[in-house]
């Protein structure tokens, strides 16, 4: 990821699911499972899925020390 990119993402509001993968480390595969369980919640525009940066930084912290593969130690946001 360019400095370019990475500044971008930081500012934006909404970010893809691509987006929200770089910008939490998260693997867009499980950002995607996250949202299928319901944990994130998301905005949908036909097919494309935005997730906002604030319920991303929530989502982390409300999360912090738990297992994000197990779906029953996931704190929705």
């Amino acid at each position: 990821m360019t400095e370019h990119t990475q500044k971008t993402i930081q500012t934006k509001k909404a970010l893809t699911v691509n987006e929200a993968s770089e910008y939490t480390g998260i693997g867009r595969n499980n950002l995607r499972k996250l949202i299928t369980w319901q944990k994130i919640p998301v905005i949908r525009i036909g097919n494309k899925i935005l997730i906002r940066s604030e319920v991303l930084d929530q989502f982390l912290k409300k999360n912090e020390g738990h297992n994000l593969k197990n779906k029953y130690e996931v704190i929705a946001e």
